[in-house]
């Protein structure tokens, strides 16, 4: 059986950032307040033209790039996200047309901030069933677009951004060992976007009513964050038969630091096992973990060997856990140049848009 190797890694966030300073020139608000109840004092906020979409792009060019993995290689592409670029088509299809990956197939996978870990199953379970090789896993938000700037209760928490994983498979034991799903529908209303939807399309009222906007009921939602980041933990290295002295480093959804703090003292563990970057970057949904992943790596703390646990509760309601064992990037033959497959792929995407609009109007004038 092969294993699901994290071998290439990427992240994306806005220039924009939104600092503590900055809301309290908008709402009735101040850091102090911001920092005590959630551990933010900055978030990255997407600029005009900046979509889920193209920060995704971005993260995946950047760990295709440390993997050496061509996009024509990937077999499969996973986005993740809360704020998908549309109903339909999918976010991941868009992605697998602008980087040229012609042989990939491409989903979405909603189950708000816990989605990357979700997604992150999905692709290790497909590369251990031998079905496919090479897998990318995206994390991409742009929640500043959902939030609403008048409610000083949710706009402070979110940001923007995306993180991107490439998993291969490979004879070498290591990876992604062992992740744990679970869901609670019956709290599904304390954290929603209640309209846009089939049951509360876009009306005038729906709009007024300001129910296109993230809606949520913080303590319900501590209170339940709290119980299941530890248990999941738990759960998840009993699956794999790991202790957690074993474990180097927990890499929780970056949500609120008092939540993290709580799941220390659940898993006796001190603070200072935790990988923790929310400061900078606030709540960024799927994109929270794959994002703290990049910046362990870079900064020297996840090394060759280490084994970690990746835990995140969200909407949904929803939670679980993953358990890998960090291997790097795998020794290959092939050797990628981001910026000539970056121009192929753009060149194929506005050539097959340019053919679709002339076939679309020739179509027209036969059938006028």
């Amino acid at each position: 059986m092969p294993f699901a190797h994290i071998t290439g890694w990427g992240m994306a966030v806005p220039e924009k950032i939104l600092t503590n300073a900055d809301l309290e020139k908008i709402i009735d608000t101040n850091d102090k307040w911001i920092v005590e109840r959630t551990g933010i004092k900055e978030r990255h906020i997407a600029l005009e033209g900046q979509t889920t979409s193209s920060l995704a792009v971005e993260a995946a060019w950047k760990a295709l790039s440390v993997a050496k993995i061509k996009p024509t290689e990937i077999d499969l592409i996973i986005c993740a996200t809360s704020t998908p670029e549309y109903l339909f088509p999918a976010t991941a299809c868009l992605v697998q047309d602008r980087i040229g990956a012609t042989k990939a197939g491409a989903f979405d996978l909603s189950a708000a901030c816990t989605g990357f870990i979700y997604a992150l199953n999905m692709a290790a379970q497909a590369i251990r069933s031998g079905s496919l090789k090479v897998v990318l896993v995206i994390g991409s938000e742009t929640l500043s677009r959902f939030v609403d700037w008048n409610d000083r209760n949710t706009c402070i928490l979110f940001g923007d951004g995306a993180g991107a994983l490439v998993l291969q498979a490979s004879d070498t034991p290591g990876g992604v060992i062992s992740t744990v799903m679970h869901s609670d529908g019956s709290g599904a209303d304390l954290l929603s976007v209640p309209a846009g939807g089939s049951k509360n399309p876009a009306t005038e009222a729906t709009i007024r009513a300001g129910l296109h906007y993230i809606q949520m009921d913080g303590r319900e939602v501590f209170r339940f964050a709290t119980r299941v980041m530890a248990k999941a933990t738990h759960e998840v290295l009993s699956a794999a038969g790991i202790l957690i002295e074993d474990v180097k480093w927990i890499i929780p959804h970056q949500a609120n630091l008092r939540i993290i703090e709580a799941a220390a003292r659940g898993l006796k563990l001190p603070i200072g096992k935790f990988i923790i970057n929310l400061d900078r970057y606030g709540n960024t949904s799927t994109a929270s973990i794959p994002i703290a992943i990049c910046e362990a790596i870079k900064d020297g703390r996840l090394q060759k060997g280490d084994k970690f646990v990746l835990v995140g509760f969200g909407a949904g309601l929803t939670w679980g856990a993953s358990v890998a064992q960090w291997t790097g990037v795998l020794e290959t033959e092939h050797v990628i140049r981001p910026t000539y497959f970056r121009i192929f792929a753009r060149t194929r995407s506005f050539l097959r848009r340019l053919w679709l609009r002339i076939e679309g109007i020739v179509w027209g004038r036969k059938n006028m």
